[in-house]
């Protein structure tokens, strides 16, 4: 019995030009999402641990809060322009919104009066260095890094202003061992 032949499919110049439309399309499609949509960033520090650790990499979304396309809530992990020197970019955890009023009293967060559950800050990450109570102003953030004993936060340069978060962290895409989505 005879195999069949099957032909070996030529390659046509306008086949090589599709192919190079295909790929240009690509990358201009991965232009406008990173651009305007996901970025990839590096966590650099400690102050995050155990969520996230230093030089992990992660997505964040810049779409999310421009926009109105999405509101800014307590535990969101969002990365803005520091304060002190607006070309440098810290990831830290939301706390306290607008109008809130925000204590610590012995390693515990207090947001209007109430405890706050923290189950992403082990015992051993909190400090114990009392804050007074004090409210957050219209358009500002109250944040804290999840490694409260080794972070710069808003307990030492005070609220963040809506306008330099810029993205939410919202994936882990290396090391391997910890992809998935940010807690």
């Amino acid at each position: 019995m005879e195999e069949p032949v099957v032909p070996i499919p030529q390659t046509h110049p306008s086949g090589a030009l599709s192919l190079l439309g295909n790929i240009a399309i690509s990358i201009v499609l991965a232009v406008v999402v990173i651009v305007f949509i996901y970025q990839p960033v590096k966590v650099e520090g400690t102050s995050m641990m155990p969520g996230l650790t230093d030089q992990e990499r992660i997505f964040i979304n810049k779409y999310t809060y421009k926009l109105g396309a999405g509101s800014i809530e307590r535990e969101d992990l969002v990365v803005f322009h520091y304060p002190y020197d607006p070309s440098q970019s810290y990831i830290k955890r939301i706390i306290g919104l607008p109008g809130d009023s925000i204590e610590i009293d012995n390693g515990t967060v207090y947001v209007n009066g109430k405890k706050l559950d923290e189950p992403y800050v082990p015992a051993e990450y909190r400090d114990h260095v009392p804050l007074k109570k004090e409210s957050v102003p219209a358009d500002k953030y109250f944040v804290l890094g999840d490694h409260r004993s080794s972070s710069n936060d808003s307990r030492v340069w005070g609220f963040v202003d809506r306008k330099e978060i810029y993205g939410k962290a919202v994936f882990v895409y290396w090391p391997p061992d910890k992809i998935g989505r940010v807690r």
